[in-house]
């Protein structure tokens, strides 16, 4: 037997002030679109940014439906329609974030395991990693280097081959 260890190492900044430009700018482009997002059932607003290779700034949100499971995430609605209209650009980085109207958000906002697992899809196609960008409505952001670092155990391609 042995024993294996999975790290992730997160890079912490205590707000939106300590930002680099080019994380700031994502990340408000990820707050502009929760605010447009179709949350109806559970008012709770998720939006998402990407940075393409080419430049380019991609947002979506979360679109719900009364029946649950034919909704779709902010990420997920992001990266398809930046995958159908460029899809020969590598995603670069996604930023994500929240809007609760129950309680304001003062943590970051991480990716659901479904999401995951479609980030990591596009981080294989390009053999490339996905900067990741995580917060809520106010306090610390989270970035993370690459989709596999928040989904360590993979399920990718190979195995169905």
């Amino acid at each position: 037997m042995k024993n294996i260890q999975i790290a992730t190492e997160i890079k912490v900044y205590k707000d939106r002030t300590e930002l680099p430009d080019d994380i700031f700018n994502l990340l408000v482009e990820a707050e502009q679109a929760a605010q447009k997002a179709y949350a109806k059932y559970s008012n709770f607003k998720v939006g998402a940014a990407v940075l393409l290779n080419n430049g380019l700034t991609i947002s979506g949100n979360n679109q719900e439906n009364a029946v649950y499971p034919t909704g779709l995430c902010a990420e997920r609605t992001t990266v398809f329609y930046a995958s159908s209209q460029y899809p020969e650009v590598p995603i670069l980085k996604i930023a994500i974030t929240a809007i609760n109207a129950q309680k304001p958000l003062t943590i970051p906002v991480p990716p659901c395991g479904s999401c995951r697992q479609v980030l990591l899809e596009y981080e294989q196609k390009f053999n490339q990693p996905i900067e990741v960008i995580m917060a809520g409505e106010s306090g610390e952001v989270y970035v993370v280097a690459s989709v596999s670092e928040l989904l360590p155990c993979t399920f990718h391609g190979g195995f169905l081959k």
